[in-house]
């Protein structure tokens, strides 16, 4: 992928962030855990784009026998650590793990409002 596509990306997910924690301090009593899951999720949405990044980089300069097994290990590390994220916001009393769920998805909700609002991403 170009670096300059996944900077846009980061950028409109902070922006999408944003209007989501403003939202919380609204419509929630208690947002402190809200936003803390939401900021989790978030950075860990935003580090698995960029490790998907560079596999799919790497994979492609490899032979597809070697690239296909390179890459459903990268796949089995990301969602390992979607599942670590996961579970320790589920354990953890001072994050949502609702509003962790949703920073986990921002990046693919961005990419998907992006492509309906506007034709180039």
């Amino acid at each position: 992928m170009n670096n300059d596509l996944i900077l846009k990306i980061y950028k409109r997910t902070l922006i999408f962030s944003f209007f989501i924690i403003g939202f919380s301090f609204f419509l929630l009593k208690e947002p402190k855990a809200a936003i803390l899951g939401y900021i989790f999720g978030t950075l860990i949405a935003m580090l698995a784009f960029k490790l998907l990044d560079l596999s799919v980089q790497k994979s492609v300069k490899m032979p597809p026998r070697r690239a296909s097994a390179y890459a459903v290990g990268q796949y089995f590390i990301r969602y390992t650590i979607y599942g670590t994220v996961l579970l320790v916001a589920g354990k953890a009393d001072y994050l949502s793990l609702t509003a962790t769920v949703l920073g986990l998805l921002s990046i693919k909700i961005v990419i998907i409002l992006s492509s309906i609002f506007n034709k180039s991403l």
